[in-house]
């Protein structure tokens, strides 16, 4: 397994590099869709939750139900949630992502936001509720009880200036969402 990871980590750098960072206005974000996903056993379910912008009103949602494939690994979350995460977000319109787990900030520089950011190529901000260690400092930004940083398409500032509005209670109210929906049938 440990011959493995050292690859995957090779492949997280590489990636990293794919990584684009450049401001969005906020004025040109309408819609806003927040993802996380919470585990039962060997069940991932993954949960979206699609808001206006700035003012978050729920425009919709949708859960998806898939089985765990790969263990929980600090700094390897990427390979865990990839699969639910792209499942749920399948055939929905939004113009920018906030994902519940690290972007840049971590310590390869390439956490589960810039990987689905890659992936789905729109602005991705990644939410975490920590920080990692070893990831370096500057590239995220606390923010209640949020740590924000770049997932891909999206520089740091714009990130904190979306982010800022969206704040309930110290937490994107989006994800928040998200959180309860994964964790059971109703917002």
């Amino acid at each position: 397994m440990q011959k493995k990871l050292e690859r995957i980590a090779a492949a997280q750098a590489k990636l990293a590099r794919r990584v684009v960072e450049r401001p969005v206005d906020p004025g040109n974000v309408r819609v806003v869709a927040a993802v996380d996903v919470s585990y039962r056993g060997n069940m991932a379910r993954a949960a979206l939750v699609l808001c206006t912008f700035p003012d978050c009103e729920v425009l919709g949602s949708k859960t998806a139900v898939v089985d765990v494939t790969f263990p929980y690994i600090p700094t390897y979350f990427f390979l865990r949630e990839t699969r639910p995460v792209l499942m749920v977000l399948r055939g929905e319109e939004f113009d920018l992502l906030l994902v519940e787990g690290h972007g840049r900030a971590h310590p390869r520089g390439y956490g589960l936001a810039s990987h689905i950011g890659l992936l789905v190529g729109r602005p991705t901000i990644g939410v975490a509720k920590g920080p990692l260690r070893g990831a370096p400092e500057g590239l995220f930004k606390r923010m209640g009880k949020a740590y924000v940083s770049v997932g891909h398409l999206i520089d740091l500032e714009s990130a904190v200036r979306i982010i800022e509005p969206l704040l309930e209670g110290g937490y994107p109210r989006p994800l928040r969402l998200a959180d309860r929906l994964s964790k059971r049938e109703t917002l």
